[in-house]
């Protein structure tokens, strides 16, 4: 549409009140989508999905559920270590995740029991796939570290952004991040912006749970590994908690201190 110079605009889910009384089909969501654009509630430009960034969403989709099954794999594999044989558990349940792998994929199936020759084979099973996900997941990331370098190098240059984190947070911009106007509306959509909680005479906010979730989770690890090895932030976080601010008030803080930092360089790098 937007190819054909037509203007579309970004409408958000109706109002949960209004559906429950009105209920759902598809002319009444299209009826509530033209009201709220002609009143003009729903402003927002949508992103664009042909550039680079788009690239990065499928990879990083990609990662995540290749990450998730790769944690299921060792956790089914634990699981069965449980209650296997006392020689098959002494040799396999060991901390390290890899040399439970190898130890796994050892096993040989010289048993007449068919629970142990079941377990053994499953344990085998389990370990090809731990390795298969993890070779996966090599390449998937050789892969993201090659196109953010080449979108978003001084992305990668500060501190605390690894290519992951910085996919994440490219893909929340999208391929045009001008649209948001301002860095406070990246930080609302990251879900870092300040809510007020306050009441009576005590005057505070409180953490945002809206927003993208994963790239609000992508500020929080650049804000961990700043709190635990930066200089800089170690004494901002002393300060704050000199004042009696707890740990997660401070990480959002930080977190939104991180968007107004890294905002412009976004833009600029797309």
């Amino acid at each position: 549409m937007q190819g054909k110079h037509i203007t579309v605009f970004e409408v958000n889910r109706p109002n949960r009140a209004v559906r429950r009384l009105r209920g759902k089909s598809d002319p009444t969501d299209a009826e509530n989508a033209a009201r709220s654009v002609l009143a003009n509630e729903s402003t927002a430009i949508p992103k664009y999905h042909d550039g680079k960034v788009e690239a990065m969403r499928f990879l990083v989709v990609a990662r995540k559920s290749s990450v998730k099954s790769k944690t299921q794999a060792i956790n089914q594999i634990r699981a069965l270590l449980v209650t296997a044989p006392e020689h098959i558990r002494q040799k396999c349940y060991v901390p390290s995740s890899y040399q439970c792998i190898l130890a796994c994929k050892a096993l040989e199936m010289n048993s007449d029991s068919i629970l142990e020759e079941t377990l053994i084979s499953m344990l085998n099973l389990l370990a090809k796939r731990w390795e298969m996900l993890s070779h996966e997941l090599k390449i998937i990331d050789k892969r993201l570290k090659a196109l953010t370098s080449s979108a978003a190098s001084t992305l990668l240059e500060q501190y605390g952004v690894g290519s992951y984190v910085a996919a994440t947070l490219l893909v929340a911009a999208g391929d045009n991040p001008e649209r948001l106007k301002k860095e406070s509306s990246f930080a609302a959509l990251c879900g870092v912006s300040p809510l007020d909680a306050s009441s009576g005479k005590k005057q505070r906010h409180r953490l945002n749970r809206g927003g993208a979730r994963d790239a609000n989770n992508a500020l929080w690890t650049v804000a961990l590994i700043r709190m635990r090895n930066d200089s800089r932030t170690r004494k901002y976080v002393e300060k704050r908690s000199s004042e009696g601010k707890s740990n997660k008030e401070i990480q959002r803080c930080l977190k939104r201190y991180i968007v107004r930092e890294l905002y412009p360089i976004i833009v600029f790098d797309l």
